[in-house]
């Protein structure tokens, strides 16, 4: 990932497996620096060639004392450019600095008063009490002479500190987290105060920057780009079309797992907005026949990406001159996919954006989202003139409806899904709740239950309602609905699906659930 922006002022996070390394590097583009999440092990030599602005070492679950615990190339503190360690992070250079580390007596998780005993820097312009969020076992006991104490707890004594002749600065709390209020302000004196930062990264940049390299990489050649529906895909196209015009042809695959009218949408927005080549391959029977029978998640998606790449590949080469494929792949998928040159060693998952289908085409692979989380995105989209419908949809899973009805997939259950599902979007938007609703579906459950209609006995299925509210989608809390747009939901349904007598709620966040069931 490195050297693949042209920004002047670029800032590293290292990753040594904090749950929050993505917030750290989100906040620090909310004050317009550029910011990417690189592995923990990179050598100071390669940071020295890039010259970032400044490093940030992430949190981590691990304990720094213990054998086998990841540790920074230790050149990293001795290159002049600003070090902030953040909860591991802060021990690590306490550690590798002179100090001393240990497990706590007491532990700190949640909300703490941190006093600050000196403004300088970091803490210039924050109040003398403030409340943090921690989240830690261990904490620096000691610390050399060469290190100065900033800041305390009742049970942290050296909370946050800073090098007197290096530019290293640690907090033992989270300041990229909402929990600590003033942590934005923190964040932006390192930037702009200790590494000089001006503030100069912006998405509008970013897609002039991207529209003349995509030009430059192309030429006269021609790029096919996958449509979905979702808002990555469109994006994408947008920036294509900007950039190469009629050279971009796009394909929509209708599997039969879309949602309701969604063919219809996607077709009547790109008609809207690109005067280019648009392909629609009908294939529900295909997909439909690879799915008979199959009930276990993993072989639905198996099967389901088995037959997209054919229907993909069929169509893709009927179109003349492409050697190039456009994907809406994001950030988040780069890095959990493990597929970053950059980015931290493990594999958390495997995309279905992240390889794949280049391989089995044979093209070159364009990813113009590739260094963007999905809030930037939405930005971008925006900036490019898409409509707010576009914008703001709510993701969609790879395997479509598939992933949500649970157990067989047939086309009569599709077809009862699908009008749920439009049900709970119906009413979300009703109720003025979408934009504020980060995801909002229905899930088909292969229950049935006993009901009473019209006097009369029924044995039919439930529907699970799944609203979740997120900023990043690696982690999330459901929706507190109002209960009378929940009532609205299961009124209606029962009334209007046939099939369904029974509306449940899923009141689980994620970790530990999933935002999708399958």
């Amino acid at each position: 990932m490195l050297g693949g922006r042209t920004s002047e002022e670029r800032v590293l996070v290292l990753d040594f497996g904090s749950q929050y390394a993505q917030l750290i590097a989100r906040r620090v583009r909310e004050q317009n620096v550029y910011c990417e999440i690189v592995r923990h092990d990179i050598s100071a030599a390669r940071v020295r060639t890039h010259r970032p602005r400044g490093i940030i070492f992430s949190g981590g679950p691990n304990s720094v004392y213990e054998q086998g615990a990841p540790q920074c190339d230790p050149g990293l503190l001795q290159l002049g450019i600003p070090v902030l360690g953040i909860c591991y992070g802060m021990q690590l250079v306490c550690n590798a600095l002179g100090g001393q580390v240990e497990g706590a007596p007491s532990r700190e998780y949640g909300r703490a008063r941190c006093r600050v005993t000196s403004h300088e820097d970091l803490f210039a312009g924050v109040a003398a009490d403030l409340t943090v969020w921690m989240s830690h076992g261990d904490q620096v006991f000691r610390v050399s002479d060469n290190f100065l104490p900033l800041a305390c707890t009742d049970t942290c004594p050296i909370a946050a500190v800073r090098h007197r002749t290096l530019p290293v600065y640690g907090l033992q709390f989270h300041p990229e987290v909402t929990h600590t209020p003033q942590g934005s302000t923190i964040l932006h004196n390192f930037l702009r105060i200790v590494c000089g930062c001006e503030g100069t990264w912006h998405l509008g940049d970013f897609a002039r920057e991207t529209i003349e390299q995509i030009r430059q990489r192309v030429g006269d050649g021609r790029v096919i780009c996958g449509l979905s529906g979702g808002v990555d895909s469109a994006v994408t196209a947008a920036l294509l079309y900007k950039a190469i015009g009629p050279q971009l042809s796009c394909i929509l695959v209708n599997n039969g797992l879309l949602r309701k009218a969604e063919q219809q949408a996607v077709i009547a927005e790109f008609s809207s907005h690109f005067q280019t080549d648009l392909h629609v391959v009908d294939a529900e029977d295909r997909f439909l026949a690879a799915l008979e029978g199959i009930v276990e998640p993993q072989e639905k998606r198996r099967r389901i990406g088995h037959a997209f790449i054919e229907c993909f590949k069929a169509e893709a080469t009927r179109i003349k001159d492409a050697r190039f494929l456009a994907q809406g792949t994001l950030y988040p998928d780069v890095i959990e996919s493990g597929a970053a040159l950059d980015g931290p060693a493990a594999t958390i998952k495997l995309h279905h954006n992240v390889g794949g289908l280049p391989e089995e085409l044979g093209f070159e692979l364009i990813e113009p989202l590739r260094d963007l989380f999905k809030d930037e995105v939405r930005k971008l989209g925006r900036e490019l003139g898409l409509p707010d419908e576009v914008v703001w949809r709510h993701p969609f899973p790879g395997p479509g409806l598939a992933v949500r009805c649970l157990g067989a997939v047939t086309r009569q259950r599709l077809d009862v899904l699908r009008e749920a599902d439009a049900i709970v979007v119906e009413e979300v938007k009703a109720a003025g709740l979408y934009r504020q609703t980060s995801q909002a579906f229905a899930v088909l459950l292969p229950v049935q239950s006993v009901g009473v209609m019209g006097d009369a006995r029924t044995y039919e299925d439930a529907v699970a309602v799944r609203c979740v509210n997120t900023d990043d989608f690696m982690t999330a809390d459901w929706t507190h609905l109002p209960y009378d747009v929940l009532a609205r939901i299961s009124t209606r349904m029962i009334n209007e699906v046939r099939g369904v007598n029974r509306v449940c709620y899923d009141i689980s966040s994620k970790p530990p659930a999933t935002i999708e069931w399958e």
